[in-house]
């Protein structure tokens, strides 16, 4: 029987540097003037451009942390306006409630009833007065670096 040839396997040769089998040697040429000034244009404008587009977003940035910063304070604020609100009239009506046991007759019920009435419609109108003025004031305040952006954004188009 004709015993059949074994198979040889090839050496397998190791490259000598890591990417040995990725070098390939390319003829030297020279790139025209032209070309490598256009190349250096290019390189240039992509750099300004980069630069451009990382101060836009630093500047936005810091326009959103410091308009959700100046939210969050204004909210905190009317938070502890509202408690505020809710304690005094509570405790008005607490302090109605006494006087009603008070009361002798009808008619001092009434009369009481009356100027609970009075004072506390007077109450709620300045209560609404300080939350309008301190909403105004927080929204006029979170919006700032939103419309200073904006407008030095306006200025800068109007410049180029």
């Amino acid at each position: 029987m004709p015993t059949q040839p074994k198979s040889v396997k090839p050496a397998k040769i190791a490259p000598t540097a890591p990417f040995d089998a990725f070098n390939v040697s390319m003829p030297s040429m020279e790139m025209p003037a032209v070309f490598r000034d256009l190349a250096e244009k290019s390189i240039s404008q992509a750099r300004d451009a980069y630069t451009k587009m990382k101060t836009a977003a630093e500047e936005a940035t810091d326009m959103v942390e410091g308009s959700y910063e100046t939210a969050r304070e204004g909210a905190y604020a009317m938070s502890v306006k509202a408690l505020d609100a809710a304690k005094v009239n509570s405790d008005a009506s607490f302090d109605f409630a006494m006087s009603l046991f008070g009361a002798k007759t009808f008619a001092d019920m009434i009369e009481l009833q009356t100027s609970f009435a009075r004072k506390q419609f007077d109450t709620f109108g300045t209560q609404i007065k300080e939350f309008q003025d301190l909403t105004q004031k927080y929204v006029t305040e979170a919006t700032k670096p939103v419309t200073a952006q904006v407008e030095k954004s306006f200025h800068d188009l109007k410049a180029a």
